[in-house]
């Protein structure tokens, strides 16, 4: 009987009480697919992060705070963005060193954004104020209902088995040039790039959307969960 794998999430940080915080959505979402999942240390040398690359068979890098927008060579212009230089820098030295070993890597919300940037893509920095829309991107509660389409292609329509899935959205920034690394594999009626994989690594994949809130109830979010876990065995 295989083993099942280990996965590193991503910890959540709370610079007001300086605080490491959990959604615990992840971590469900992650066991009803056959993992089990491990918050990792915020404060990590890299010497401690080599260890958790090669103790863990994957990682999923979470939502929140916005990327800091000196790591794709820009300033904040908009007064909106809420940054984490700690995660940024804890993340920045993880990704490098995950995607070395090849480990396989699933991104969600601020997932997603993080990959494109440290790959060398950049991002809207406010959608609302940027790229105005008939789409609204930020939903309110309940965070489990979808608000809006998407038109998939690549990886997950294969594995989805449909053109178009209805998605949630709680996120004000979003994907503006693609990475060359990455291929998008779903798109929103405006034109927003919702998901995106990294076709050169076995699984780095990211979502713009949020599975974790919807996965119980929905049967094409858990898949994407029991992909992400299929591949880090």
């Amino acid at each position: 009987m295989n083993k099942s794998p280990i996965i590193g999430v991503t910890p959540l940080w709370d610079a007001e009480r300086k605080s490491v915080w959990m959604l615990p959505d992840y971590l469900e979402g992650i066991k009803a697919a056959g993992g089990i999942p491990v918050v990792l240390p915020f404060e990590m040398s890299e010497e401690d992060v080599s260890r958790i690359v090669e103790t863990c068979d994957g990682f999923l890098f979470t939502g929140g705070q916005d990327v800091t927008p000196e790591l794709y060579g820009m300033k904040d212009a908009t007064g909106t963005i809420v940054p984490s230089p700690e995660r940024d820098r804890l993340e920045t030295l993880l990704l490098e060193k995950v995607l070395q070993a090849d480990k396989a890597v699933l991104g969600i919300c601020r997932g997603l954004q993080f990959i494109n940037v440290f790959l060398g893509g950049t991002l809207w920095q406010d959608l609302p104020s940027q790229y105005p829309s008939d789409i609204i991107h930020r939903q309110g509660k309940p965070y489990g209902v979808p608000t809006h389409k998407v038109m998939l292609e690549g990886g997950l329509k294969t594995l989805l088995g449909k053109d178009i899935l209805e998605v949630n959205t709680l996120h004000h920034q979003a994907v503006k040039d693609l990475a060359n690394d990455l291929t998008p594999m779903a798109v929103a009626p405006d034109g927003i790039i919702e998901a995106a994989r990294m076709t050169s690594k076995r699984f780095v994949w990211a979502v713009q959307w949020h599975p974790e809130y919807m996965f119980k109830t929905d049967r094409d979010s858990l898949a994407i969960f029991l992909w992400f876990v299929e591949h880090c065995g």
